[in-house]
């Protein structure tokens, strides 16, 4: 859980391969993804250390698009560790980073 806010920084800068193009088109009969499938993807992929899984949802989206996806799913997942805890959205997130009490 607490790669999830690496992913996010990792995600805001390039994360692709020199060379490679921002969104790939797509092929005829291929499935579209969206930003949910590529975040989901791409920070599932961080956490099991899978660079080339990571390059490859990197390129479904555009960069920008990546990383409101993560910050989505970091929102989400902090927000349901909380309730599961029963603790604070901030308290949670601070814990996950390793932060001393504000």
């Amino acid at each position: 859980m607490t790669a999830i806010f690496g992913v996010l920084r990792r995600a805001v800068t390039t994360g692709r391969r020199a060379g490679r193009p921002a969104t790939v088109p797509a092929a005829a009969g291929r499935r579209q993804h969206n930003l949910f499938d590529a975040a989901a993807v791409y920070v599932a992929a961080s956490a099991e250390d899978d660079e080339e899984r990571m390059d490859e949802a990197s390129g479904w989206v555009s960069p920008e698009q990546l990383s409101f996806g993560v910050s989505e799913l970091a929102c989400r997942a902090v927000i349901a560790l909380a309730r599961e805890r029963n603790e604070s959205p901030q308290v949670v997130a601070r814990e996950l980073l390793g932060l001393s009490d504000a």
